[in-house]
């Protein structure tokens, strides 16, 4: 049991900017407010924050970490099946190894949770899976084993496969691939559930692995597209219309660039990475100022890295170029922590300090978004995981 006082708390929910407490319990945080009864956490460790800001731990909506091991090559990259353009049944959990070191740096760096899973050589890949970054196995580090499902437009399908002489080669036929995969787990899924409502004259479907994971989408599973330019971007917006599906745009590169297409959709953006240098034609037009302009535009979205591309010990970084740029410092903060699991679907366990969730809790010895600012403590489930 970890009581917390003094602390300038940036919960996310109600209290931002404010001096209060945290009383954490059973991993869970217990209660939040500004004033407390020292008599009701005499048994509590306590820690003075000394007026230091606090956050909920940073949450990453969309990475490759345990999947893509940092420090080695072939043997630790279980990042792309490129043996077929179409594998909604593979899961990200069952290639995340635990003890990548990547996993050390992020905790250390204030990042208590991830989004990782497939990249993006498939067509239709396999799911991502949310963990928290401290465990030495993944069932410990789990917390919700599938988050989505992975889809990708634009140049990597195109190149992975054109290279190896089959379909798709083109970005039109990794849109007909990707239509018609789901429309035959959409007739898959309708015949299904008619054998399973007991609909006269209906049949059991034949299993088929494949269309068994992806008919998941239309029972609500969230849908995570990779789309960096504008083109792929209303692709990808077209083809979730057409289908009724709950979706993301990630990458969301040039989603600045139509901003009012991208209001209209309706659809969450999860932006990044844009640190670095432009490694591929589609990133030629990356630009710190697309968050401030989809906040603008009232814009649903969030801030990924995609590490190892930038690494989650520097997400901060990234971020506060975000910032210098025109992004508000809140939402900024809240693209990395609530917002960033609402897209995800798993703000009910991380991304704000609220009574019952997660105690996953940062105290900072400066300002976040400053380059020398560091973690002073870092708590996952109500554990502390790192001190300064």
């Amino acid at each position: 049991m970890i009581l917390i006082k003094n602390a300038q708390l940036f919960t996310m929910h109600t209290l931002n900017d404010e001096l209060g407490y945290i009383a954490i319990k059973n991993g869970k945080i217990e209660a939040v407010g500004a004033s407390f009864d020292q008599e009701k956490y005499q048994d509590y460790k306590v820690i003075d924050a000394q007026g230091k800001m606090v956050t909920p731990g940073l949450v990453d909506p969309h990475c490759h970490i345990g999947v893509m091991e940092e420090g080695i090559q072939f043997e630790g990259n279980d990042t792309n099946e490129t043996t077929n353009p179409i594998y909604p049944e593979l899961r990200g959990l069952d290639s995340v190894y635990p003890h990548d070191r990547a996993f050390s740096y992020a905790s250390k760096s204030g990042v208590t949770s991830v989004v990782t899973g497939p990249g993006s050589a498939n067509v239709i890949g396999g799911t991502f899976t949310a963990l928290k970054t401290v465990g030495k196995t993944v069932d410990e580090m789990v917390f919700k084993e599938e988050v989505c499902i992975k889809m990708a437009l634009g140049e990597n399908p195109k190149r992975v496969y054109s290279q190896q002489k089959k379909n798709p080669s083109t970005r039109m036929a990794s849109a007909a691939l990707m239509r018609e995969w789901l429309q035959k787990a959409k007739d898959y899924h309708t015949q299904l559930k008619a054998y399973e409502d007991k609909v006269e004259g209906a049949t059991k479907p034949t299993f088929d692995m494949k269309l068994h994971s992806l008919m998941r989408v239309f029972d609500g599973m969230l849908v995570k597209i990779h789309a960096h330019r504008s083109d792929d971007i209303m692709t990808a917006i077209r083809i979730a219309k057409e289908f009724d599906l709950n979706a993301t745009i990630d990458h969301a590169t040039e989603a600045y660039l139509i901003p009012e297409a991208v209001k209209a959709s309706g659809y969450p953006m999860i932006l990044g990475p844009t640190l670095g240098y432009s490694s591929k034609y589609e990133l030629i037009n990356r630009s710190f100022s697309s968050a401030s302009v989809l906040e603008k535009h009232d814009i649903p979205f969030a801030i990924m890295t995609d590490h190892p591309i930038v690494t989650l010990d520097v997400s901060l970084i990234q971020t506060a170029l975000f910032v210098k740029e025109g992004l508000s410092r809140q939402k900024a903060l809240a693209a990395m922590t609530i917002d960033a699991a609402k897209v995800n679907g798993i703000e009910s366990r991380v991304g704000s300090l609220e009574v019952g969730k997660d105690a996953d809790v940062v105290i900072w010895d400066n300002d976040p978004f400053d380059i020398m600012t560091r973690t002073e403590l870092v708590i996952i489930d109500g554990n502390i995981v790192h001190q300064k």
